[in-house]
């Protein structure tokens, strides 16, 4: 049976859109393990002071990983390995034990230096826990966690090898004994040991993430040896294709850092109302964004390769199509059944009503930003695939600084001008509510992020010309339909108030799934009536075996909830 599976992720796949909604598929199930690992977080602790301790632990170590693990990142070394194996077994071995000893020197460096100045690093990173005991909680719990970077870094090397040996299910499954480690934390060592259960759960993840992987590099003969004779030029060709990429990655990983640290002065439970709403928003860009920008990404590559510019830029013109047709609605849905999705997913135990509003309220400032975060990920893969690293390197940084100084406006004018204070928190439901503060944080964020998008667009267009028509006709049509959705959506609620007992959460759970199926069901007919191109796409797309696409793994790095 095990083999027969196996097989199965090995075969080609058909098209663009198959295998976007085949990776969409492996990211839906993570991401519905990673809705039950957050429940437990918010029913067991809410959205208060203990689970900010831990969201702030978590952030340094997830910084290290995200930026030393750029340099062994599925996207980085697949091209090396595939080339060497062209080659010959012994020159892939080498080239792998040169990275993976390199590697583990340098991230078991960076985790040494970031142990003895954990200290230091908490009180510059999180000002909010002067309370002594506070920060040296924090401290603990970043010391345990610094063992993620190390085993997430040497799986991501290993995942290299597995996606160049065509062992998808593997690689596929790694995500998901992660969050099942962090899980296990959470039911069986915090009733153990405390706080610190939680982290031991941290690494545990990380460590099944790594072992999983490890019988099919061992049967593949490639399993990393450290040696003391380096190949220089292997590590240079590593790092420089790599440095763009880990500068990017480093700076908006820094961004969420900073955002983190303005959330802990908020007061008590912003760090987890933040955490969690980020969390949630991230759904569709993990779902559709992510799973189209590495759909299309090989297709990109060989097209630029050939040489055939109007390709490439319909290829990226078809993306931009279906990303915007699937990430609308949930822009739509997010903003308008917020407290119901909220509810639903955290409304247990400790997690109060409070917190649901709090959460709803930053989710739907984050969801304003949903369809330009995805299309950025599209984006930034097209100009990788044309070899253009630059531009996305400083528009990345820009954006980043441009954000933070945003979050640093909006949160002296939240406090500064009451009357700004009143009406957003009107607008959002939220008001005689503390710590309201919080929600200029996504909205600094969703600032950034549109901005970062409609540069790129406007430089992609630069380089290749305007996209035709046909694709702002379908924009339109996107957008118009995820209007009329929400609306309908918003009448529906109101509907059901007299059906549901909203005191109960199965009452709150039908309100907003009914409702969010009408909604849907009214702007799918508007799509028809309107003749829309990607309707018809799904559809037929939908008949094919989508499971015979050929799978590009996602990256770790790049797909990280918190």
């Amino acid at each position: 049976m095990v083999t027969r599976v196996l097989r199965l992720f090995e075969k080609e796949f058909s098209g663009l859109h198959e295998a976007a909604y085949l990776l969409a598929l492996f990211a839906l199930l993570s991401q519905t393990l990673a809705f039950f690992r957050d429940r437990l977080f918010a029913g067991y602790f809410g959205a208060g002071e203990t689970l900010d301790l831990y969201y702030a632990a978590f952030r340094i170590p997830d910084f290290i990983f995200v930026t030393a693990s750029s340099i062994v990142s599925v996207s980085i070394l697949i091209p090396f390995l595939i080339e060497r194996l062209t080659v010959s077994r012994e020159a892939t071995r080498r080239f792998i034990d040169t990275v993976f000893s390199g590697f583990s020197i340098g991230i078991v460096a960076v985790g040494a230096l970031a142990y003895a100045f954990a200290p230091a690093l908490v009180r510059i990173f999180f000002p909010g826990f002067a309370d002594g005991a506070l920060s040296e909680s924090v401290v603990e719990l970043t010391r345990i966690m610094l063992l993620q970077p190390i085993f997430l870094g040497i799986s991501n090397l290993f995942g290299s090898i597995t996606q160049a040996r065509r062992r998808f299910f593997v690689y596929a499954l790694a995500p998901l004994l992660y969050n099942a480690g962090i899980i296990g934390g959470i039911l069986f060592l915090y009733p153990v040991f405390g706080l610190r259960g939680l982290a031991f759960g941290v690494v545990a993840g990380a460590l099944f993430h790594l072992l999983v992987q490890v019988p099919i590099v061992a049967r593949a003969g490639l399993l990393p040896r450290f040696t003391r004779i380096f190949e220089p030029g292997v590590l240079k060709s590593v790092s420089l294709v790599s440095l763009p990429r880990t500068l990017a990655l480093s700076a908006n990983n820094l961004t969420l850092l900073l955002l983190i640290s303005f959330s802990s002065i908020v007061g008590a439970g912003a760090i987890s109302v933040f955490t969690l709403s980020w969390n949630l928003q991230s759904v569709p860009l993990t779902i559709i964004g992510a799973s189209y920008a590495l759909a299309a990404f090989p297709t990109l590559v060989r097209l630029f390769a050939e040489g055939d510019r109007a390709a490439f830029g319909g290829k990226v013109a078809d993306s931009i199509r279906h990303i915007v047709f699937w990430s609308s609605p949930a822009l739509a849905l997010f903003i308008v059944l917020r407290a119901q999705i909220v509810r639903t997913v955290f409304g247990v135990g400790a997690f109060d009503w409070t917190d649901t509003r709090l959460t709803a309220a930053s989710l739907a400032l984050f969801a304003v930003s949903v369809v330009a975060q995805s299309v950025l990920l599209l984006f930034v893969r097209a100009f990788y695939a044309f070899g253009n690293t630059k531009v996305p390197l400083l528009v990345n940084v820009g954006a980043s600084v441009v954000t933070l100084l945003s979050a640093a406006l909006f949160l002296k004018i939240f406090s500064a001008y009451p009357p700004v204070a009143f009406f957003v928190e009107s607008l959002l439901k939220v008001a005689h509510l503390e710590g309201t503060a919080v929600l200029m944080l996504p909205l600094a964020y969703s600032f950034g992020t549109i901005l970062n998008a409609g540069v790129l667009w406007r430089l992609f267009e630069r380089s290749f010309g305007s996209f035709p028509r046909s694709v702002y006709r379908s924009l339109y049509q996107s957008f118009a339909a995820a209007v009329i959705m929400g609306f309908a959506s918003y009448i529906f609620l109101n509907v059901f108030d007299d059906v549901f007992a909203l005191d109960t959460l199965p009452g709150i759970f039908f309100q907003g799934l009914l409702s969010g199926l009408l909604g849907i069901v009214l702007g799918v007919v508007v799509l028809v009536l309107l003749g829309n191109r990607e309707v018809r796409e799904v559809w037929e797309t939908l008949h094919h075996r989508i499971w015979k696409a050929k799978i590009v793994g996602p990256d770790p790095a790049e797909n990280q909830t918190i």
